[in-house]
């Protein structure tokens, strides 16, 4: 079967969208990717039990000068992704009125969203995310990327239980990846 926007005729009527465009279009369940609307998948009892786990994991270990955020937008110049757990300086008043447009550390649970979670890679290695880990609880890893540049990131480290997590962006930040998926 063709995909639709293999097809040069539709591909020419996709509209792409500003991320002032993208706001206006209210509380859908979709994420900006690229200038293109994409349909956000439901989150499972498994998914949403590690992203939880992964939350409680880092509130207990960041900085007070840094903020924990679940399913928050992040703002860049053509995407508007909303990680399943994201950290980010500041204080919660700066973002009342415009979402952060940089992270410390973004984490994905990837369940069924492995492929998705590797092309957001790139986009966010371009807006500088010094570390993201897509969290693969059916494996018992985690794929760290680090060192963001213009091409993607320059490192990428899988790890796997029984190992110790630690963030090198965020010093003190360590995650036992035997206790996170046991």
């Amino acid at each position: 079967m063709t995909e639709l926007l293999e097809v040069p005729a539709f591909r020419q009527r996709v509209a792409r969208l500003s991320v002032e465009d993208y706001h206006r279009l209210g509380e859908l369940p979709v994420e900006l990717l690229r200038g293109r609307i994409i349909e956000k998948m439901s989150k499972s009892p498994a998914h949403q039990f590690f992203i939880e786990r992964v939350r409680k994991i880092l509130s207990t270990q960041i900085a007070p000068d840094l903020i924990l955020r679940q399913e928050g937008p992040l703002t860049f110049t053509d995407s508007e992704p909303e990680p399943d757990v994201s950290v980010v300086r500041g204080l919660p008043e700066s973002y009342r009125h415009a979402h952060p447009t940089a992270a410390e550390l973004v984490v994905e649970v990837a369940l069924s969203s492995l492929e998705i979670d590797r092309v957001k890679a790139l986009i966010y290695a371009e807006a500088g995310v010094p570390e993201y880990w897509i969290v693969c609880p059916e494996e018992k890893q985690v794929e760290v990327y680090r060192q963001p540049g213009a091409q993607g990131f320059a490192e990428r480290l899988v790890l796997a239980a029984p190992a110790v997590l630690e963030c090198a962006t965020l010093p003190g930040v360590r995650v036992d990846l035997a206790a996170l998926f046991a």
